[in-house]
Order: C-alpha cells, then structure tokens, then sequence
C-alpha cells in the first residue's frame, strides 16, 4: 500500500474497529452485570414471596407458565431432601438444595440459584445462566447498533479529512514540479502545517547549498577561463616566435621561453584540478592518517625540487599524530605548502616541516622558512583565488594556498600566516582541534 491516505485510512479505520470491539466487550460485561443484578434481584424477590405463600405445594402446579425472558424454575424441597413441587419440567434442573445464591453447573450449562427456608420446606427458584449471557448480548448490540450503522459515514469522514490534511503536501508537490530547473530560491514555509515545515526547511537548505555550490562552479569556470586566457596566448605567441626564428641561437631562445610557458600551463592546470577537487561537493570519505609519516613523504618526494634550488629541507619534529581525514586531500596540503616554501625561499635557505601534537590534545602541522615572507597586510588576501603578490618571483597561479584553506576547512582545521622564529621568513601553521570529526591522538 503506497498511497498514504489509504493508509491512514486503514490505521484510522483499524483503530476505530479495534475501539469499538474493546468497547463492546465492555459494553458486553457492563450489561451483563446488570442482567445478574436484575435477575439475582427477581429470583429472592419470587423465592421470599413464596416462603410466605400458604399454598400447600403437593397440590398441581399454580404458576401460570413462565414469560421465556425470566425462564424461572420454583423448586420445593422438604428438610428430609424430598423434591415436593416443580413449577414445570425441565430437562436438567440443578439437583442440590442451596440457600442463599449459588452458581450450579449442570450437562446442559450453567444455573443461577436461589433457596431460602420456610418452616417446613426449602423453597429453590433458579434461572439458566444463558437467559442472561443472551440477555445482555441483545443489550450490547442495541447499544453498538448506532457505532455500526454510522462507520461507513466514519470512513468517508476520515477520508475526507485525511485528504484536506494532505492538501498542502499536493500544492508543495504541483509547486516543486512546476518550477525550472535552475530555480533554487527558497519555498514559502507560509500556510504550511507543522509537521511539513521542517521538510520545507531542510529543502530550502538544500537549496541554499546547490545555489552557493553552483554560484562557486560558475565563479571557478569564470577565474579559470580567465586564468588560461593569459598563458595559452602566451605560448600561442612564443610559437610564432619560434615559427619566425631565423637562426639557431634564435630557435633555441624561442624553444627556452616555450618550454618554461608550457611548465607554467600544465602547473596552472594542475592547480586550477586540485582546486575543483576540493569543491565541497559531497561529504568526503574519512580514514585514519598518521600525519607525521605522511609530512615524511611529502618531504622525500620535495627533495629533488629543494636540492636544485640548494634549499635545506628536512622534517624538524614528527610526534607521532593521527587524524581522521582524506588522505590525499591532506598531501595535496601539505605538498602545496612545501612547494610554496621552496619555491619562494633563497638559495642556500631552510624549509623546515614539523608534526606536532600540543597538550596531547589536536595536532598541529607547521611549514616554516627563511624566505622574503608575506607582509602583515597581505596575509589575508594570499588565501583568495588568482591573487599574486606584485614584483614576486618566481610568478605563480595564485591558486596554492587557495588550495590549502579549502583543504583545511573541509577538516574543520584552522589555518594562521605567522613570522618565523627570528623574525625572517615565514611559518604556516595548520591547526586540527581535537575532538572536532574524529580527531584523535595517535
């Protein structure tokens, strides 16, 4: 059953039903026990008046045939156990002589009795059990006849309203469908029932998250046509150049610069792929990562680049750290930041590289060098897309520690440009807050 107010129909319908059997049964018990006290009443009230009835009961019976709802039965017994009068025949009658009220069972059901003595004589009027029970079945049933004859109009009721419930649900459906595809403003949450406002809510949030998400893919495409721009008809004109070179020394120049703007593109490329995946495009699958043997790698795998440029590069602290993140998210931060250093860094500089894990608590990852450094005022702005300090060189894409705060932030991990110990340089420090998605210590 896929139809939701089918189903509510049949809950609502079902617990009516299961209700009123409840109800009935009570009813049932109610008025069964008003059937015993009615008759318990009637069966003393007949058996004392017949105490003080002067009728000698050896005679033939005086009693007018019983009215079947009453089904009474007058018993005489005298003291010596002899039965002396029967108001009528009956198949099986109980055969003991009680006073007071007894229940007797008999092989044909139950009997109700009550004797009470006389001088002489034990007078006995007793009643079959079912004229009751059937007594107060037919009282039930008067009284559920009306809960019967009104559940089909119930039903109808409940579908109605199950239905006008529904209404707002079917306009947000109609106003969903109706909408284009590139429509991701909000919906009104006014006229909306309680219990479908937080369904509203959690789709406006959605929203909210396709529209920034697409807001950045266009801003990423924008910057990165732009970015490409520059390079491609760079080496679209070094190609000329190259084209016309009339001599070798001229070809060989031409070769040179086309080489290095080739270097330069495929870096951009790179950079501007890293970026994109780092767009927070879904939740990312998370793992353990030792930090301290992953700053190693990325060490070892610099070195060649650090060595041309004589740049001292080492690992300076690894304590032993893990955390729960994207692996090779964490290395393309980490080898960004090492890039970054050695690149910008003198020769016969020092890029050092430390795993740190503070007050036992978080982890910190910490890049440090001797370099020009980055100016107070513009340690802000280094972290927006495409931006380039003027007169720096070696030039860049302005995309690397883009990269970085995207990494960081995705790992709830904060990150801070300070000077480095002695005041020359710079140290970029990366810190992961324990206790923040999974962070542990190793």
């Amino acid at each position: 059953m896929s139809s939701l107010r089918a189903r509510l129909l049949a809950w609502l319908l079902g617990g009516v039903l299961a209700v009123g059997a409840a109800g009935g049964w009570i009813v049932y018990r109610n008025a069964l026990a008003e059937a015993d006290a009615f008759f318990d009443y009637h069966l003393r009230e007949t058996a004392l008046i017949l105490r003080d009835e002067p009728v000698e009961y050896q005679l033939a019976p005086q009693f007018p045939p019983a009215n079947a709802s009453y089904d009474f039965v007058v018993q005489v017994w005298s003291l010596d156990g002899v039965r002396v009068y029967l108001s009528r025949p009956h198949a099986v009658l109980p055969q003991t002589i009680t006073l007071g009220f007894a229940t007797v069972s008999t092989s044909e059901g139950r009997w109700r009795v009550f004797g009470v003595q006389a001088m002489t004589r034990v007078i006995q009027v007793a009643q079959p059990m079912s004229v009751r029970e059937r007594r107060a079945v037919e009282l039930a049933l008067q009284t559920l006849k009306p809960f019967a004859l009104l559940l089909p109009l119930l039903a109808l009721l409940i579908w109605y309203a199950v239905g006008h419930a529904l209404e707002p649900l079917q306009r947000l459906t109609a106003l969903l469908e109706a909408r284009r595809v590139n429509a991701l403003d909000a919906l009104p949450e006014a006229g909306l029932p309680e219990e479908v406002r937080p369904l509203v809510r959690a789709l406006n949030e959605l929203l909210g998250r396709l529209s920034a998400a697409l807001e950045r893919e266009r801003a990423f495409m924008a910057d990165a046509a732009h970015e490409l721009r520059t390079p491609l008809t760079a080496l679209h004109l070094q190609m000329a150049m190259l084209t016309r070179a009339s001599g070798e020394g001229e070809r060989s120049a031409a070769m040179s610069t086309l080489s290095t703007g080739v270097q330069r593109a495929i870096r951009l490329v790179e950079q501007l792929l890293a970026l994109a995946r780092q767009e927070p495009r879904a939740e990312m699958a998370r793992a353990p990562v030792r930090l301290d043997d992953l700053a190693r790698e990325v060490v070892a795998e610099l070195v060649p680049l650090a060595d041309a440029g004589r740049i001292d590069l080492g690992v300076a602290a690894a304590q032993p750290v893990t955390v729960l993140g994207d692996r090779d998210a964490l290395a393309t931060l980490l080898r960004n930041l090492v890039d970054n250093a050695v690149r910008y860094t003198p020769q016969g500089g020092r890029v050092d590289v430390s795993v740190e894990n503070p007050g036992g608590a978080g982890a910190r990852l910490t890049v440090t060098d001797n370099g020009p450094g980055i100016p107070r005022e513009e340690r802000v702005r280094v972290f927006d897309r495409f931006y380039r300090r003027a007169g720096v060189e070696p030039p860049g894409s302005g995309l690397g520690l883009s990269i970085v705060k995207a990494i960081a932030e995705s790992h709830g991990a904060s990150i801070e440009l300070t000077d480095a110990p002695g005041g020359k340089g710079l140290a970029v420090v990366v810190a992961f807050p324990a206790g923040l998605e999974g962070m542990s210590q190793a």
